[in-house]
């Protein structure tokens, strides 16, 4: 049963997937958070940062990891099959009409339309992350801050916009400086 529901859930997630993984993070955390409980806030942070850090796109890092945390190896190939399913099917009947139709004006409307759509995910599934990062709990307030982490963050960003460092080297930095600092003062 608990094979059904993960394929069915993924699946959900999987037919609105407009934009990608990072638009799709509220989505994600609406159902597999909010709706199912099956992972916390805090262990649903944990997994998008793991999901990015993985290759192939989130949402099929997020699905595995799920299905796997809720049930096995089988979870998780239904939590996947799932979550590829819709984009499989839909791309495969998409790609005839729009080369078919592709110079049509309405067709280049609808598209432009979306597009801001996908930016105001994008950025809610950032502030979501950020939020979850930088404050300690629900609330927003300076006695939740977290400081080490805004530090970390303000430092990363500042190496990755204005240095042009590598992501990756930024992102093992952080973590090595992160352990450093809670195994020096015992956090």
């Amino acid at each position: 049963m608990i094979y059904w529901e993960l394929f069915w859930t993924f699946l959900q997630i999987g037919l609105f997937l407009v934009g990608g993984g990072y638009a799709a993070i509220p989505l994600i955390q609406s159902s597999i958070v909010d709706q199912h409980a099956w992972l916390t806030l805090s262990e649903f942070t944990d997994l998008i940062s793991i999901a990015e850090m993985t290759p192939g796109p989130i949402a099929i890092n997020a699905a595995t990891f799920v299905g796997i945390r809720i049930g096995g190896i089988g979870g998780a190939l239904a939590a996947s099959f799932g979550c590829i399913v819709p984009s499989l099917v839909l791309v495969s009947l998409l790609y005839g009409l729009y080369a078919r139709y592709r110079t049509m004006p309405f067709l280049q409307k609808i598209l432009g339309t979306l597009r801001p759509v996908v930016v105001a995910l994008i950025l809610a599934a950032g502030l979501m992350l950020l939020q979850s990062a930088l404050f300690q709990g629900a609330s927003v307030s300076w006695s939740t801050l977290n400081w080490v982490s805004l530090g970390l963050f303000c430092g990363a960003f500042l190496l990755l916009r204005w240095r042009k460092w590598n992501p990756i080297l930024v992102m093992s930095l952080c973590g090595a400086l992160y352990l450093g600092l809670g195994a020096a003062f015992g956090w």
